[in-house]
């Protein structure tokens, strides 16, 4: 059964960061910052109970 996840994830067509659903397409949220969608991705993953993924700019993961 895969887990439930939230990601933030690097955008290359507008620039900023994204936070996605685990399997989605669209973003949930985009932020110009890191941090910030870093934090609105923790927002989503506290209410909805998942498990936050936070990628670098290469897109690999660094830290769940």
């Amino acid at each position: 059964m895969p887990r439930n996840t939230h990601h933030v994830v690097p955008n290359p067509e507008r620039g900023g960061w994204d936070v996605k659903r685990g399997g989605g397409e669209r973003a949930s949220a985009h932020a110009e910052t890191k941090a910030e969608a870093e934090k609105i991705g923790r927002e989503f993953s506290q209410k909805q109970r998942t498990e936050l993924v936070i990628h670098g700019k290469n897109g690999q993961i660094q830290r769940s």
